[in-house]
């Protein structure tokens, strides 16, 4: 009869434990996801241009209390795209609203704006029928789609217009986003891209202290459309000065206008899921 030493019982009991919590780890059901598409997310007969932009894609986690949901809004310098959920951004534990929105030029910036803040209403109204949570609603979008949050979240009265305040946002994640009036606004006045203006379209002219986080992400200043880098550095630097203290700035190197996404959707999250459990933001 073999006698076994207390060691040996001990380094047994450990293995019995160890497959006892992967087979209960195994049989814990992986979180599935759903999608539902195009939602129109505007209460008000607006118009057969607004009814055929104004609808949304909503991606969540299926039997999961509470999660985060994130509203993206799509690029394409306001007169091009559609809705779109960043596959970088799925299988993430959190709910992503992909957007559509009216472009120039057969709807006004100012009507974009307002399509806007009327999507991220209608996700205050509907997120925690899903299974999300009203204190986890963060804005995430690329190029227009960035400058469209930042205005949402500036001018608060976009929001104020649905009922919603937009310091009840949980973050902001503005990807390269024009900060003074949007190239193709000034177009219409024939108004280069080269040639700057500040009005009452562009975030910069809103700037306010924000008691959420904020990041301003950018692809490599050699590399990026215009001066954006330059432009959202101002930004930065002047949203800082009026007593933003969870605001930052990325510069992603090697990354231009257009691929600078990849390494910014991963921030993104990291970014999230701190907040949205309530840890300490990631460090740099």
């Amino acid at each position: 009869m073999m006698h076994l030493n207390l060691h040996s019982k001990l380094a047994i009991v450990a293995l019995l434990i160890a497959a006892t919590t992967a087979s209960a780890q195994n049989r814990r059901p992986q979180t599935t996801y759903k999608t539902e598409r195009d939602i129109p997310y505007r209460e008000a007969d607006v118009g057969e241009y607004a009814r055929e932009r104004c609808l949304l894609d909503f991606y969540y986690p299926e039997n999961v209390k509470d999660f985060p949901t994130v509203v993206w809004f799509h690029g394409g310098g306001i007169e091009g795209g559609n809705k779109e959920i960043p596959a970088a951004l799925q299988n993430s534990g959190m709910g992503i609203i992909g957007v559509g929105y009216r472009l120039l030029p057969k709807a006004t910036v100012y009507e974009a704006i307002d399509d806007a803040a009327a999507a991220v209403a209608w996700a205050f109204r509907e997120v925690e029928k899903r299974g999300g949570s009203t204190k986890k609603i963060f804005l995430a979008g690329h190029s227009a789609g960035g400058y469209l949050l930042d205005m949402i979240i500036l001018d608060k009265h976009y929001l104020e217009k649905y009922g919603v305040d937009a310091d009840q946002i949980a973050g902001a994640f503005p990807y390269s986003a024009q900060v003074i009036t949007h190239y193709n606004v000034r177009k219409q006045t024939d108004v280069g891209p080269l040639q700057p203006r500040i009005d009452d379209t562009a975030p910069l002219y809103h700037v306010r202290k924000l008691p959420m986080p904020m990041l301003v992400l950018s692809g490599d200043r050699e590399l990026e459309l215009y001066g954006r880098y330059e432009e959202q550095a101002y930004f930065y630097r002047m949203m800082k000065l009026n007593g933003c203290e969870n605001i930052y700035l990325y510069e992603f190197d090697g990354h231009d206008h257009n691929n600078m996404p990849g390494p910014a959707h991963t921030v993104t999250k990291r970014f999230i899921q701190a907040i949205a459990n309530g840890r300490p933001l990631p460090e740099r």
